[in-house]
């Protein structure tokens, strides 16, 4: 997955989302490999500590135990919360 197809993903599952908070983009995961050799470029911002790695308000987990994937606010739990609208890509 590169930048342009995370936003493109984000951006369907949003317009697919509708009404229903609940399959609104919660969570980007990330293997290891693939942060640092691809999607570090989308410029994900850490604004406080206790709100974590974000890109366009959706928090991101990183890890080598990861798969790189978006996760639904109901497939992702507590673990994308506090969740927030996602914004724009830009």
């Amino acid at each position: 997955m590169t930048p342009d197809q995370l936003n493109d993903t984000l951006d369907a599952m949003a317009a697919a989302a509708g009404d229903d908070p609940n399959l609104l983009p919660g969570l980007i995961t990330v293997d290891t490999d693939h942060w640092v050799n691809v999607l570090s470029a989308v410029r994900a911002k850490c604004t406080a500590l206790h709100d974590g790695l974000r890109h366009r308000d959706i928090v991101i987990h990183v890890g080598s135990q990861q798969e790189t994937k978006v996760l639904t606010r109901a497939e992702a739990g507590d673990r994308g919360e506090p969740y927030r609208d996602p914004l724009p890509a830009g």
